[in-house]
């Protein structure tokens, strides 16, 4: 069949070009409209419950919300992990969902899960969902600069004017405000003119949230006018406060002014940005809705700004700080550029080899059809454009012009042996006679990528889509060759063709060949056997090879994550920020550094106030300094970054995001410790970072002090308020207002929304003893009893945060490595912690991070390669018809790895999923040289046979011997123009150093490695194989037929 559709093809040129062009248009129509990001989004599909508790402690907001919610979420159909975070103030809870989860299906079924549990939960309190957001949603962010606002002013404007203007643009989920200040009106009680007065908390709350409304009338009729009635009683500023009456006593009335003072002062700060070591500033962060097209969102975001900007106040100035269309753009020009080399150095192989342009515009042209087919498929099935997917069509571009290449070749040698036939009949001949073989063999290495669709989770985010455009690429190279390149095999494949003998490339490959497969031919095992001392010699490299789950990917912008002591205050968190961005910038590599302490706005961001994320931005790499490599610049900065009580982790913004929505852990590895108690699980912390400390390798290693966090706890004695007949409710009440800051109405000022909070003056509740003393609670029948004649008031130690997982207490101990692989570190560090630490019953430890997805892809990997090795051997066995061709080529195989091994060990890479499926990519393409060989090798014996067969003659051992030279001497031409074309095509990755490159570079490699060893033995010890189990058979058969 495959015969016939070359055959058609070649005739019908004209309807052939015409379904090519139309391929060609439909591949650039998708890609001007496939969307465009740096790596694919290898977040877990999440959705986040957001519950605000003003003012309560960690602990209690772990009891009455994070408790009640995570065990509720455990049952939410495909979740496979529910991770809880109880803060002051706030609770987190993170639904971690199975691949391929829809994100509004699970937030539904999460938000069914919700209204069931919302009744247990305290009253007053409203859990949220979080934004329709991937984990590495944060696109975009930006400071806010002025140098005649302060920063209150400059927050106001971020939070009133610039998020809502951003939030209109096409795809963001939401624009979350941090830093500067949240202004807010604080109703500031004097304890003892409220006794004098004879007034109580409750009377000022009351008074002040009904003096606070506007109200409707409907309409009246007046002189043929309607006019509608408002009653306008919002309070407008300060002086509105002071004048609320709060009661009234022999007409004399009580205003708010006589009992406290109205001030404007800044909220509780939980967040803190920074910018460049100068100072303070307002900041944004732009988030992305799932499944948007990230670079679209971005440019929709800098539109909206430009649009906002003009209606800023004089001197204030929109900074952005990180923007990832830059990281988007590189990646996209590193494989531009990349796939423009491979093209054109493909293009100078085939001309180089054939020394004929019109024969090599048959390649060349087949090409770009190729990759604008591939194109159109990933629009078809809403793949984007990005490192990945780009990466599969540039590690494709030399196989596909493998079939292109041998029918050429072919076709050049029989219209050198037969000139005065017709030479259309001849090409078709021509690609009749190994076209088929070669559909198969481009099929092989089509298919032989199939299994990587079976990676999971992070692996298979990242790696499907390069498995999905090489298959598609390939599939495309594979139609095409049955049916393009025949038809341009007929339009391009004339006038004068120089002869093989007269090709200096040809001869100098003959002149080198024929006496390295002579001497294969007369030591035939001894040529297998050195072989296998070649493969067991492997064993060295692959020894001293580490195991890395990825490398990292140099996105250009570095995250610097300090994690301090807990229990920081915000003024001393803004002040070490700032020192230590001001080291930061002046290292001449940085562009900028913008700082964030604490959390923004946003349930996508659970940051506590003693977890800094520093992002810094950095100068291209042709303004570094001379020597400096990226490794070199984090050692010195962490070298200048040493700080009493800050532990230092060095990664980068999309890898932080993922491997914290992944698995928590923001580091390579991370300790996860179990147990039942917050003390108990603190100190078996602590002896493993001093046991990590030890372990060589180690950078750095911080174990969570949860229970940090200073406390004063007031215990109310519940004889002692029955004796006064007051309630544990009005004790309560009273510790939250007047100590707390309860929010007791809001202030509306145009557009802008401010609180207005109610507490005691700053003396009154700044120690215990001012508490004890000043804090009054009333008494059901008029007058009050100080706070400290009903309750006892201590220092204490507590959490400052409680961490759960799958309901489970947990604490983590953060791990930063550097110089040592992945796989080693773990190994020596868990064999360390189990030697010396002990875990009492109850309390246990899991190995997280990237180690997690290590160990999972290892896992996987058992199922793959096996895969894909079966897969090989069916399209083989499908192809030759004979198990005898089928097994020389599978045992060809593992000879493959030799030379990409002994090149991972010079270059220094470590064995990881990418280099895993370099090695998987190379066996389909070693496969395919061993396809080209043999159909050679058949083809001679198969001529010498019919030429026996007519004659009557026997065939001897020298003729066998000679025909198999024959086959692999004669036609050394193709087969070199195949592996020399696929390496070429291989290079440009090797050398390439933009964004992405080093995940390209460990695919690459083992490819380049392979090939090289792959290319001399199946030169050699293909026909020495050969030679020995297809001997008797042929001799057998020619003498008694």
């Amino acid at each position: 069949m495959i015969a016939a559709v070359i055959k058609w093809s070649a005739q019908n040129v004209v309807f052939v070009l015409i379904g090519a062009a139309i391929a060609c248009l439909a591949g650039i129509y998708s890609l001007t409209r496939t969307p465009i990001d740096a790596i694919p989004d290898l977040s877990d599909t999440q959705v986040i419950v957001y519950t605000d508790y003003p003012g309560q402690a960690p602990q209690v907001v772990e009891d009455q919300v994070t408790f009640p919610l995570t065990t509720a979420m455990q049952s939410v159909p495909r979740s496979k992990v529910v991770r809880g975070f109880s803060y002051f103030g706030v609770s987190f809870v993170y639904v971690i969902f199975e691949d391929g989860t829809d994100i509004y299906w699970a937030r539904s079924r999460v938000l069914e899960y919700l209204n069931a549990a919302a009744p247990r939960l305290p009253e007053g309190v409203t859990p949220n969902l979080g934004p329709d957001a991937t984990g590495v949603g944060w696109i975009y962010q930006y400071a806010l600069t002025s140098t005649r606002h302060d920063l209150a002013e400059l927050r106001s404007i971020q939070d009133w004017q610039v998020r809502f203007g951003l939030t209109r643009a096409s795809g963001v989920s939401e624009v979350a405000g941090v830093g500067g200040f949240v202004k807010q009106y604080a109703v500031v009680i004097d304890p003892l003119r409220l006794r004098a007065l004879k007034v109580s908390l409750d009377d000022v709350r009351e008074a002040i949230r009904s003096s606070n409304l506007d109200v409707g009338g409907r309409t009246v009729e007046v002189a043929e006018t309607e006019f509608m009635i408002r009653g306008r009683g919002y309070l407008k500023s300060p002086s509105d406060l002071e004048r609320v009456a709060v009661k009234s006593s022999g007409n004399t009335p009580v205003f708010i002014g006589d009992v406290a003072r109205v001030e404007i002062v800044p909220d509780e700060r939980r967040g803190i940005t920074e910018l460049n070591g100068e100072g303070e500033v307002a900041s944004g962060i732009v988030v992305q809705r799932y499944g948007e097209n990230p670079l679209d969102v971005i440019e929709a975001v800098k539109a909206r700004i430009d649009v906002i900007q003009p209606s800023l106040p004089a001197g204030v100035s929109i900074v952005p700080v990180y923007d990832r269309s830059d990281l988007i753009h590189r990646a996209i020009d590193t494989l531009t550029w990349t796939l423009s080399e491979e093209s054109l150095v493909v293009a100078l192989i085939c001309f180089i080899f054939l020394l004929h342009v019109r024969s090599a515009l048959v390649a060349i042209v087949t090409l770009p059809v190729g990759i604008l087919i591939a194109f159109g498929i990933m629009h078809a099935l809403g793949i984007g454009s990005n490192i990945m997917s780009l990466g599969g069509i540039a590690i494709a571009i030399g196989a596909m012009v493998d079939a292109a290449i041998v029918m050429i070749e072919n076709a050049h040698k029989r219209l050198e042996h037969a000139p005065d036939l017709d030479r259309k009949a001849v090409l078709i001949a021509a690609a009749q006679e190994v076209g088929p073989a070669l559909f198969f063999s481009l099929l092989i290495i089509t298919v032989s990528f199939v299994p990587i669709f079976a990676l999971e989770a992070q692996e298979g985010r990242l790696f499907q889509p390069l498995a999905f455009t090489k298959t598609f690429a390939m599939g495309a190279a594979a139609l095409l060759s049955i049916t393009l390149v025949p038809a341009l095999m007929v339009l391009f494949i004339r006038g004068k063709i120089i002869a093989e003998a007269r090709n200096p490339v040809s001869r100098a490959l003959i002149w080198l060949y024929r006496p390295m497969i002579r001497l294969a031919l007369r030591a035939k095992w001894l040529t297998i056997a050195l072989a296998a001392v070649a493969l067991a010699i492997s064993v060295i490299p692959a020894g001293r090879l580490g195991s890395e789950f990825m490398p990292n990917l140099n996105e250009g912008t570095l995250l610097y994550m300090p994690t301090t002591l807990p229990g920081l205050s915000a003024t001393k968190a803004a002040e070490l920020m700032q020192t230590q961005n001001r080291i930061i910038k002046g290292f001449p590599e940085v562009a900028s550094v913008w700082g964030k302490a604490g959390r923004a706005q946003t349930a996508t961001d659970p940051a506590p106030l003693e977890m800094f994320e520093t992002t810094i931005n950095l100068k291209p790499e042709g303004e570094w300094r001379d020597g400096m490599t990226l490794d070199k610049l984090i050692a010195d900065m962490d070298a200048s970054l040493q700080f009493p009580g800050v532990s230092n982790a060095w990664t980068m913004p999309i890898k932080a995001r993922t491997d914290m929505l992944a698995t928590g852990i923001r580091t390579p590895v991370g300790v996860k410790i179990f147990g039942k108690d917050t003390k108990e699980l603190e100190a078996l912390a602590r002896q493993v970072e001093t046991v990590l400390r030890a372990v060589p390798g180690t950078s750095s290693a911080y174990a969570e002090r949860i229970n940090g966090g200073s406390f004063l706890e007031i215990a109310p004695d519940r004889e002692k308020i029955a004796r006064y007949g007051i309630s544990m409710e009005m004790v309560q009440q009273t510790i939250a207002s007047a100590i707390g800051a309860e929010p007791i109405t809001t202030m509306v000022e145009g557009r802008e929304r401010y609180a207005v909070v109610l507490r005691y003056r700053r003396d009154a509740r700044s120690d215990p003893e001012a508490i004890a003393n000043d804090v009054l609670v009333p008494k059901p029948g008029g007058g009050a009893i100080p706070l400290g004649d009903l309750a006892t008031i201590t220092r204490t130690k507590g959490p400052t945060m409680i961490r759960t997982e799958d309901g489970q207490l947990a604490v983590y101990v953060f791990v930063d490595i550097r110089d040592r692989d992945l796989g080693g570190y773990v190994s020596d560090a868990r064999r360390a912690v189990s030697d010396k630490v002990t875990f009492p019953p109850g309390y246990y430890v899991a190995w997280s991070g990237q180690f997690e997805f290590l160990e999972r892809a290892e896992q996987r990997m058992k199922i793959v390669i096996p895969a894909t090795i079966l897969v090989i051997f069916l399209l083989l066995f499908a192809n030759f018809r004979r198990l005898s061709d089928t097994l020389i080529v599978m045992l060809s195989l593992p000879f493959s790895l030799i030379g990409g091994l002994w090149l991972m060990d010079w270059m220094g890479f470590n064995l990881s999923v990418a280099s895993a499926v370099g090695f998987i990519a190379l066996a389909g393409v070693a496969a395919e040289t061993g396809v080209v060989m043999l159909l050679y090798l058949n083809h001679a014996i198969d001529d010498l046979c019919s030429s026996r067969k007519s004659s009557e003659r026997a065939i001897t051992s020298d003729d066998f011997d000679n025909a198999v030279m024959s086959g692999a001497v004669d036609r050394v031409r193709p087969k070199m123009m195949t592996v020399v074309a696929i390496m070429a095509g291989l290079i440009p990755i090797l050398w390439s150093t933009g964004v992405g490159s080093e995940v390209m570079q460990r695919i690459a490699v083992p490819m380049i490695g392979g090939m090289v060893s792959s290319t001399i033995l199946t030169l050699v010890v293909i026909p020495a194989l050969f030679a020995l189990i297809r001997r008797r058979g042929i001799l057998g058969k020619v003498e008694t037929s």
